[in-house]
């Protein structure tokens, strides 16, 4: 899965996990390191499997693994490595074997494999393995190749049809492989798809419909201390447009919630003030000086 950051690939992973009844585990690729070095070697993402299926194996053999941050494994250069890429290629030569099916030894409380430890055996098979990244930057290798044909009438009947500000939904293997990822690992993930970013009226519902909202959890705080907070519409609107001109998704409109009624957060239970409407003008001279604050301390 590639999608640009704050689109929900982890959450779709959660949700994925909280549906079925399989073991599940999210596992971190920045911190596996090839066999030998400091860091988790490639076994420990059975390890934790194992430890989610209280070391049924057999329970173990049909879960599920999210592999976050496949990206930052990318290698470093074009060229295969002569000197060692300890957490870039290594690792993807590493992975190889668990995706594609076979029996692992993998040590019970993770950590690195010595000869005396007692291993468990984990048959790879029938694990499904789901891989998600933001591949920043790899928006440019999609542009390239989509450019490639500049010479006959075709071209530019071509180029008319491509949307520009979604470079991602015509992502490709060759994409990947220019990224950075090997083309064997690249083969083992047979299914290559993309998460749209989110646009205006998704962070606008994502801002006040889910049951644990941001507006809602800010509306529950003030309740605590008997304040009632009440948000112009036009607020929620500018918040939305913030997060998409700072480009991160729905992550973003927290720290921008939380930036424009900060102060009022504490300042109001010691005044004893009852009610805060939240208006378009006091919401822009918050952000305003914010911004102002930290090209100060840059």
């Amino acid at each position: 899965m590639v999608g640009s950051t704050g689109t929900g690939k982890t959450l779709l992973a959660r949700t994925i996990a909280r549906k079925l009844h399989v073991p599940f585990t999210i596992v971190d690729a920045t911190v596996l390191t090839e066999a030998g070095y400091v860091g988790e070697d490639i076994e420990s993402i059975l390890t934790r499997l194992l430890q989610v299926a209280d070391y049924d194996v057999k329970a173990a053999e049909r879960g599920i693994v999210f592999i976050d941050e496949i990206d930052k494994i990318a290698r470093k250069s074009d060229n295969p490595s002569i000197t060692r890429d300890v957490s870039g290629e290594g690792v993807q030569q590493g992975l190889l074997k668990l995706l594609e099916g076979s029996v692992v030894n993998v040590p019970p409380q993770g950590g690195r494999k010595h000869p005396e430890q007692k291993m468990i055996a984990v048959n790879t098979q029938n694990i499904l393995f789901i891989c998600g990244g933001a591949f920043d930057g790899i928006e440019k290798k999609i542009a390239a190749r989509l450019n490639t044909k500049v010479v006959g009438y075709s071209a530019t009947l071509e180029k008319e049809h491509i949307d520009k500000h979604n470079l991602l939904q015509y992502i490709a293997p060759q994409d990947l492989k220019s990224f950075g990822l090997i083309p064997e690992i690249i083969g083992r993930l047979p299914i290559l798809t993309y998460l749209e970013p989110l646009d205006r009226e998704a962070l606008r519902r994502i801002l006040t419909e889910p049951k644990n909202s941001i507006v809602k959890q800010y509306l529950k705080l003030f309740k605590m201390d008997d304040i009632e907070l009440i948000f112009k519409p036009e607020v929620l609107d500018y918040i939305v447009d913030k997060a998409i001109e700072f480009k991160l998704g729905a992550r973003g409109l927290r720290s921008i919630t939380e930036t424009i009624i900060m102060d009022k957060m504490y300042e109001m239970p010691s005044k004893k003030e009852e009610k805060l409407i939240v208006e378009l003008p006091y919401a822009i001279s918050k952000i305003e000086k914010a911004n102002m604050n930290r090209l100060k301390s840059a």
